[in-house]
């Protein structure tokens, strides 16, 4: 007797971030731009948190909702920056990650069949989401001569009957790009005529180089449509900790609630309560890392352009996606070899949607010291080819 999978899982690829992470953990003297994760600690006071919540024996499940002051620091955090007001109780849940964020929010608002329009490139999970969840993803194209940002013209040609939602992630991981508030107010323009569902992917929001961020729920008449995601690895170095969450409308939060009760109970309490002192006192920590990372960003912006790869300038996140696609090599083959070559771990563009095809992904999340010796092997690879 053999066991046979779901359909499902046939359309969904493994990741292929993964892939090229595996290769190089098997290979020493490997520089690694491929995975995005701070290679800061996370701040001190914010572990210590965790420290003392398992030091006075808080470790039992919290509410499903999670911590009620954690949500209360989150609504708070998001009215102080953003202008925008949830319901710590009844619009806040904590999560294990945006990624549990996205998947539990999917599961409980798409139907069999729904489409779920995605601009490309993008997260690797955003279209695994959607077929988990049985809905169809839809791929809408951005290019670097646009910014990398998706234009409410691209979407519409892309509604269908039976699209459901709109799936976006701004500031970008691929790209690094920011949506200006002006090109968001058309989209919100179209997700009201059409009456979608935007889930807005925020994970990156504090990681911003002088230009601001927009809340897609900030903008007029988006708070009542949006699913609004964010959590705490990217801006206070708390990968490893596995805590996001997701502000939505009640109707919404309470169906997701549901599948996250049976999926996961509650997100790790001591997690939870390093999560609450991160918002309390983590703000300096996060402005010096943001500091730096755009420190690290313009040296591999200007470093990759030299090269002979022209790289868009990132105004958000903390990655670069240089093109090689007048190497005359697939992106794939070029991160093969650059890995076997010359010990550098990138991710190949297209992992990231068919219009990533033709760049390669590497994350300034790393020091300075290898980013530079990064550039410089980089360089040594780029000349075999040319």
């Amino acid at each position: 007797m053999s066991i046979k999978t779901a359909q499902r899982m046939e359309r969904v690829p493994a990741s292929g971030i993964r892939r090229f992470f595996d290769i190089a953990a098997q290979m020493s003297d490997v520089i690694s731009l491929g995975i995005g994760e701070p290679d800061f600690v996370t701040p001190d006071s914010i572990r210590q948190a965790g420290i003392r919540s398992i030091e006075q024996g808080r470790t039992a499940y919290t509410s499903n909702s999670g911590l009620l002051e954690l949500r209360v620091a989150i609504a708070d955090h998001l009215e102080r920056l953003y202008g925008v007001r949830y319901d710590p109780e009844q619009e806040i849940l904590i999560t294990v990650g945006v990624s549990e964020a996205l998947q539990n929010a999917m599961l409980a608002t798409i139907n069999p069949g729904d489409e779920v329009i995605i601009p490309e490139p993008c997260f690797v999970a955003y279209p695994a989401c959607v077929i988990f969840a049985d809905g169809k993803p839809v791929s809408v194209s951005t290019y670097a001569a646009d910014s990398f940002q998706v234009s409410a013209q691209a979407i519409a040609q892309a509604i269908t009957p039976r699209t459901r939602a709109l799936l976006i992630g701004y500031p970008n991981n691929p790209t690094g790009a920011i949506m200006p508030r002006e090109r968001l107010l058309e989209v919100a323009a179209l997700a009201e005529q059409h009456d979608l569902i935007v889930f807005s992917d925020e994970i990156y929001d504090r990681l911003t180089y002088g230009t601001q961020h927009t809340c897609f729920a900030s903008l007029p008449g988006m708070r009542e449509r949006t699913v609004l995601m964010g959590g705490f690895s990217k801006a206070y170095a708390m990968t490893g900790w596995r805590l996001g969450w997701v502000a939505a409308p009640v109707e919404v939060i309470s169906a997701t609630r549901k599948v996250h009760q049976y999926a996961i109970m509650s997100a790790p309490t001591m997690a939870q309560y390093a999560g609450l002192e991160a918002l309390r006192s983590g703000e300096q920590a996060c402005v010096e890392m943001v500091a730096e990372y755009d420190r690290r960003r313009k040296t591999i912006v200007s470093g990759l352009n030299a090269i002979g790869l022209p790289t868009f300038e990132p105004q958000g996140a903390f990655y670069a996606f240089p093109s090689i696609a007048h190497l005359g090599i697939s992106s794939e083959i070029f991160c093969e070899r650059l890995l076997q070559e010359q010990k550098v771990a990138v991710i190949p563009g297209d992992v990231f949607g068919q219009s990533g095809s033709g760049f390669v992904r590497a994350c300034y999340a790393a020091s300075m010291d290898k980013i530079e010796t990064a550039l410089d092997r980089i360089e040594k690879f780029v000349r075999t080819i040319t």
